[in-house]
């Protein structure tokens, strides 16, 4: 999930951005709302917090702007309490307000339920026959036996699984996993496809070959 933190503190942005991090989130920052329009306009966000009070153009119409080119899931920031400010948020569409002093844990709480109830993020948990897979805690098992994998793989096995049923380029894969500016080739995807293959087992089959285009994952949930 990328996350756009926009304010005008640095301090309370370099804090969200930590949390964030730590959460697994890529974060973009702005610290005023003209700067915010331009990233939303060629960025593909996923989440936003947003600041009220900030200089060139406050929270507000900040918003508003945005919504002319799309709707993204939205924690309104403010050292403001009064109902009236978090009224108008709700108005504009905002998710949740929080204000200012407020916890980074509850923040990232919020977020979090944001995320889930209008399906930014993933789900937490995969389970398909006797292969299970938890990206909370970052493993993979077998009829209840781990699977190693590389980091490379199971990156790769997150990714299909995401998108699961749609054939995925290898371009597109490479772009995802391995950064945009890898310099390998189709072979480093064909090699990795064959390793996590080999790790699956029984479960190889899942990932199925779009002939002439690159791979989809395909398996019958529990």
């Amino acid at each position: 999930m990328k996350v756009l933190i926009v304010d005008d503190e640095e301090l309370i942005r370099e804090v969200i951005k930590e949390y964030c991090i730590n959460e697994g989130y890529e974060v973009v920052e702005a610290e005023n709302g003209l700067d915010a329009i331009e990233i939303i306009k060629t960025d593909d966000i996923d989440f936003l917090i947003l600041d009220i009070m900030m200089p060139k153009l406050d929270g507000y119409s900040t918003l508003r702007e945005i919504r002319n080119y799309k709707k993204i899931p939205t924690l309104m920031l403010s050292a403001r309490k009064e109902e009236y400010d978090k009224l108008l948020g709700f108005d504009l569409g905002i998710d949740d307000y929080l204000t200012k002093p407020f916890s980074p844990k509850e923040l990232i709480a919020r977020i979090k339920a944001i995320a889930k109830r209008v399906g930014v993020l993933p789900t937490e948990s995969y389970q398909y026959g006797d292969l299970y897979i938890d990206t909370m805690g970052h493993y993979v098992t077998i009829k209840g036996k781990e699977v190693k994998l590389t980091p490379k793989e199971y990156e790769l096995l997150i990714y299909l699984i995401q998108n699961e049923n749609i054939a995925l380029s290898r371009e597109v894969l490479l772009s995802k996993i391995w950064g945009y500016d890898f310099y390998g080739d189709d072979r480093t995807i064909d090699t990795h496809i064959k390793m996590l293959r080999n790790s699956l087992g029984a479960y190889r089959d899942c990932i199925v070959t779009v002939r002439g285009m690159g791979y989809k994952f395909v398996c019958q949930k529990l």
